[in-house]
């Protein structure tokens, strides 16, 4: 089990922009981060209040979009445009290429959310886009799965061997995940508070887990958690 502590995330403050990067990006390089298993990029980001990303480009990446507190508003080369809220998973697949947008369109409250970069399982597939619900009550009480690679119990479909779980957790509630070899597990506190294996894990921290077993993820305050479940391509 390795740990990536929240204050050992790169990134930095921009004024408009507070970005937190679990994985290399941009200008952060970490060699012992350059992303685990298909997993490419976590970014929590806070944008402030009408400011945003101009439209720039992407290929050959599944982009997640995963908003915490706030709206984030999506516009694409594809003609498609969405505010994406708390409890929407956005699912953009780059292929040959995309370009969009990403703007907080609240002129008073930041946007709170993280970005996910997956490897797809092949370069120069057709770009698309998926965006779907999942209310509170569908991730409370245990994990529910919200992408998987066949869209299977009406999650997003994303084109890699990966299947993501969110949960909305209470205090003193426990959730367990079996972990399979050879598939690779990444456990994201998106916030509140979590044990695992006796190690207390904190809002923007992140765990590897490979080991056969049961993992299981005890709540210390109420929290909130994405769990990547991944084909080991190391």
């Amino acid at each position: 089990m390795q740990i990536r502590r929240s204050a050992e995330r790169g990134g930095g403050d921009f004024g408009w922009l507070n970005s937190k990067h679990t994985f290399s990006f941009g200008d952060y390089h970490d060699p012992r981060f350059m992303g685990y298993a298909t997993l490419r990029v976590i970014n929590e980001d806070r944008v402030q209040p009408g400011k945003g990303f101009a439209t720039h480009a992407h290929r050959d990446m599944e982009i997640i979009s995963y908003v915490l507190d706030g709206a984030l508003e999506h516009r694409d080369s594809l003609g498609n445009g969405s505010v994406i809220r708390p409890g929407d998973v956005q699912r953009m697949s780059a292929g040959t290429g995309i370009r969009h947008s990403e703007f907080n369109p609240d002129e008073k409250n930041l946007v709170h959310f993280l970005q996910i970069w997956i490897l797809p399982e092949r370069e120069g597939m057709a770009p698309g886009y998926e965006q779907k619900h999942f209310d509170a009550a569908q991730r409370s009480g245990g994990l529910r799965l919200v992408g998987s690679r066949d869209g299977r119990a009406g999650s997003v479909t994303i084109h890699q061997d990966v299947s993501l779980y969110a949960a909305l957790m209470t205090r003193g509630q426990r959730i367990s995940h079996a972990v399979v070899v050879p598939r690779r597990i990444w456990l994201q506190v998106a916030r509140g508070e979590v044990a695992i294996a006796g190690q207390r894990l904190g809002a923007g921290d992140g765990v590897a887990v490979s080991e056969p077993g049961t993992l299981t993820v005890e709540a210390l305050a109420n929290a909130e958690i994405l769990l990547f479940d991944m084909a080991d391509v190391n």
